[in-house]
């Protein structure tokens, strides 16, 4: 957040400048109030960059093997121009070097989950996938997986089409 004021600060302090030479240079051609006017531009424009950016920038720096499988794009009102292009805002990540098939049952498969939301930190939750017959729950307190490959403390939840949680898992063993 602060690398993303400073840059904000920087290119509105940077437009400014440039307006403000350019004023010099031509005689006071321009008003002077494109010198603020410019300034704004350069705010306003270097924080939208840098919202529509986040994702790319976050997501490249996964590691190998970490995966992105889901990500939100949202349209807001008090941000007008995401009527046009929404922005990612949030995404979930899943570890695929490190998938958990059960012993007993090949079908079963558990892996670590990363969620990334704007301004937020990343947390991480544990989700199980039955793979043959689509279907996936997210691993909280309570919730146990016998010998036999059986849930307990819990529901299933079937996957739809296009699932990018299920895919991930299942492909990966």
């Amino acid at each position: 957040m602060a690398f993303e004021l400073l840059a904000a600060l920087i290119a509105a302090v940077a437009f400014g400048a440039m307006v403000h030479l350019l004023r010099r240079v031509t005689g006071s051609i321009l008003p002077r109030w494109t010198v603020m006017a410019a300034a704004a531009a350069g705010l306003i424009g270097t924080t939208i960059w840098l919202e529509y950016d986040w994702f790319n920038r976050v997501s490249a720096e996964l590691p190998d093997g970490v995966r992105v499988v889901w990500h939100a794009e949202e349209v807001m009102a008090l941000r007008p121009w995401t009527m046009i292009t929404p922005i990612t805002t949030r995404f979930v990540a899943m570890d695929t070097r490190d998938i958990a098939q059960h012993p007993n049952n090949a079908d079963l498969r558990m892996a670590k989950l990363f969620n990334f939301a704007r301004w937020q930190p990343m947390t991480d939750a544990l989700m199980v996938f039955d793979c043959a017959q689509r279907r996936q729950v997210l691993v909280a307190e309570g919730v146990a997986i016998s010998a036999d490959g059986s849930l307990q403390g819990a529901e299933w939840v079937s996957a739809t089409d296009g699932d990018g949680f299920q895919a991930a898992a299942c492909a990966a063993a």
